[in-house]
């Protein structure tokens, strides 16, 4: 049985840990605040961060999981903007002190769905009696074909310093079957306007295993990679969950690269990234060496978190807007997903948590491993007892991986081989105690892991 075969099942990407599926049950809104009153200052020395859901788009991509209100009516902008501004003044009404912002990140959804003037307006407000460090990373989500130079110019304008294009194939076929159409030409005249700005960074999302790619389109989308040159790539895999997301179902399983097929797709991109300078720094991850996150993982200050990779070791991430997440080191919970309901609650002065977890210390344990092992590729277990139960729980699953040279454990650590960084996802299962202990169908909770 090859490599493909035998580790290519459903499993966590591990933005979080415990992962959402095996959250239980969310916190009262009175512990909730207690939480952040009691550990505002410790969180606030470095800075907090921040990520905004803007869920609107005029178009569906079929391939998106996300979650997304599809509309042309833009009247839906401002009473939207208006619930993350009363919102964020919920959060700070409970701070103790005025809050230092590290890190903003605006996904979606499609955020340049808004306008110039309410893109102005959101940053105004999230600075209205906080600080936006002069250091922070402020990202944006962009589809080439639903941006103008004006929008970039007002994001620009208000300190954003990175941009992260949703190009997933350059391909036309690909791109019909997703529902994306978008030429060369219109991602080569953003990244024009892109450059003319001053943007610092430059993020491409590609997608591996969509319908109807082949090695063949992966390589051409590689070589307008080369021509462009951002700073940057996520080459993630498809995640094909249809009985999660019905659009899905619009193209059948039979159009869709799969096993072997797909793994050709991931190694053609990955070997061409490489070719053209591109550091691989983390799953599915790549960047040019002078790339902030490419720094970041060369020193191990490589950190992940909701939003992704990222650079900041922030305490706290806070998320404003329907189905938005925020978490602490004690606490997870989740927005209204609904965007509708979302804001008839906040116009209300509520929260709108319908889902959440609190972390037990052994939750805490495990994520800290599993976060150094997507990051650094390495974990070191100290001489606890728990320690030593948790080695014990995962030593079958690993002495199999360490025998199919995905990784080295010896005198409490474990490293991840070159060959095993493509399996780094089902070496973190291993440890997953709600996956080991449970009798959930995984087939329907996750994505394959390939």
């Amino acid at each position: 049985m090859s490599l493909l075969e035998k580790y290519d099942v459903p499993g966590p990407r591990y933005t979080s840990y415990p992962t959402v599926p095996y959250w239980n049950g969310k916190p009262s809104i009175d512990e909730w605040k207690s939480n952040l009153e009691s550990n505002f200052l410790s969180a606030n020395k470095k800075g907090i961060s921040l990520y905004l859901h803007l869920p609107f788009c005029e178009e569906y991509c079929t391939f998106c999981a996300c979650n997304k209100v599809i509309t042309k009516n833009h009247n839906v902008e401002k009473p939207y903007l208006d619930a993350l501004a009363q919102e964020w003044e919920m959060y700070l009404s409970i701070f103790p002190d005025r809050p230092k912002i590290q890190e903003i990140y605006l996904g979606g959804g499609t955020p340049t769905f808004f306008s110039p003037e309410h893109l102005t307006q959101l940053f105004e407000f999230l600075g209205k009696n906080a600080d936006i460090l002069n250091s922070a990373t402020i990202s944006v989500e962009v589809n080439p074909m639903k941006v103008s130079y004006e929008q970039l110019k007002a994001l620009r304008n208000k300190g954003v310093n990175r941009i992260s294009l949703g190009i997933q194939d350059s391909n036309k076929k690909v791109q019909e079957a997703i529902n994306r159409l978008q030429p060369n030409k219109t991602v080569v005249e953003v990244m024009n306007w892109i450059s003319d700005l001053g943007f610092k960074e430059t993020n491409f999302d590609l997608i591996y295993g969509l319908p109807f790619q082949t090695t063949s389109s992966i390589i051409d989308t590689i070589k307008l990679v080369e021509k462009l040159q951002p700073s940057r790539i996520a080459f993630y895999s498809y995640a094909h969950v249809p009985w999660k997301k019905n659009a899905q179902r619009l193209f059948t399983e039979n159009d869709l690269p799969t096993g072997s097929g797909k793994w050709d797709l991931f190694n053609a991109g990955k070997k061409h990234l490489e070719q053209i300078g591109y550091e691989s720094i983390g799953m599915d991850h790549f960047a040019l060496p002078d790339d902030s996150l490419a720094k970041a993982h060369q020193s191990g200050n490589l950190h992940r978190n909701f939003m992704g990779y990222t650079t900041t070791d922030s305490k706290w991430l806070i998320g404003l807007g329907a189905s938005s997440i925020s978490e602490t080191r004690d606490l997870y919970v989740q927005n209204e997903k609904n965007a509708y309901t979302y804001q008839k609650k906040i116009a209300q002065g509520n929260f709108t948590f319908t889902n959440g977890t609190k972390l037990t210390d052994t939750d805490k344990i495990v994520q800290r491993h599993i976060k150094a092992l997507m990051c650094q590729y390495k974990t070191t277990f100290n001489d606890s007892e728990f320690e030593q139960n948790l080695y014990k729980q995962a030593k079958q699953d690993l002495a199999e991986m360490e025998k199919d040279n995905l990784l080295v454990f010896s005198d409490n650590r474990l490293s991840v081989t070159e060959s095993g960084e493509n399996f780094v996802r089902n070496i973190c299962m291993s440890f997953d105690q709600y996956l080991n202990n449970s009798d959930n169908i995984k087939e329907k909770q996750f994505s394959k892991t390939i």
